[in-house]
Formats: C-alpha cells, structure tokens, sequence
C-alpha cells in the first residue's frame, strides 16, 4: 500500500516504522544521548527511535531540534528517517543536514494503515511512502 507525500528529501531508505499518535518536540521528548522517547506521559516512552522511520503527525519546538538530530547521528543514536504530517523549516533543515530522509504531507490514511514495528519504504525522489510487510499480520 502506497501513501502519497506533498514534501520529501532524502534518499530512498527501507526499515522499521515508529509511529507517535502525538506531535513530537526534539527537544522536549528525548533523550538525546541514548536515542529513546524519554517524556513522561509520552505514547512511546521508553521506545528507542535509533535506525527507525518516525512517523507523527507534527512537530513542536525551533533551533534545539535542528542540532539534536545533527547530535544524535553523530553518536549512532539517530532516526533512519522521519514523516510527518506537517512540519516546519528547522526540522527539515535539522534533518538535511543531519542526513536524514525527511518528508510532510503524507496522505491521512497513513494514520489508520501504518503501526509501529511495521515495515516500511520512503521515497522521496517519488513522494511516496510504501507499507511493506506488517507486523502483526494484518492485509496491506
């Protein structure tokens, strides 16, 4: 199954889905050092983001994003893409510079199809995002 996407950059990159029902903040959720949703309260708390494709619906927050994504693939502790549903310039700057594949725009069936540990394909060079084998079994 393939969801269109308004907005990506990256290379095309294949893996395991983390999907946060919430807007993320670089900041505010993580620990940076070790790569894990650390918010109390968190959906995801405790779940390691390191080697996953994020996917949320925004994100939260300015400048601290864009360098803790930078850090956290300096220390291998990095997200191998991120989604979302809509984002801004820090994050997409954050993540080129980074080397992250980034995207926004992603059709809202994404929300219902795609759960975590789902595998996964991100396109950028054609804007799509592809479910590729589910975790639990489900049909695709």
């Amino acid at each position: 199954m393939k969801f269109s996407l308004k907005r990506a950059v990256g290379k095309t990159i294949e893996g395991e889905a983390l999907v946060s029902p919430v807007p993320f903040s670089a900041r505010y959720d993580l620990n940076r050092n070790e790569g894990i949703i650390s918010r109390i309260g968190h959906p995801l708390q405790g779940q390691s983001i390191t080697g996953k494709i994020f996917i949320s619906p925004g994100v939260q927050g300015g400048v601290a994003a864009g360098w803790a994504l930078l850090a956290m693939e300096q220390r291998g502790v990095g997200f191998a893409g991120l989604v979302f549903g809509d984002t801004n310039p820090v994050m997409v700057q954050g993540a080129v510079t980074a080397g992250i594949p980034i995207a926004s725009g992603v059709d809202s069936e994404c929300w219902t199809r795609i759960k975590s540990g789902d595998r996964i394909s991100l396109d950028p060079s054609s804007l799509e995002l592809t479910l590729l084998e589910t975790v639990d079994g489900r049909d695709i």
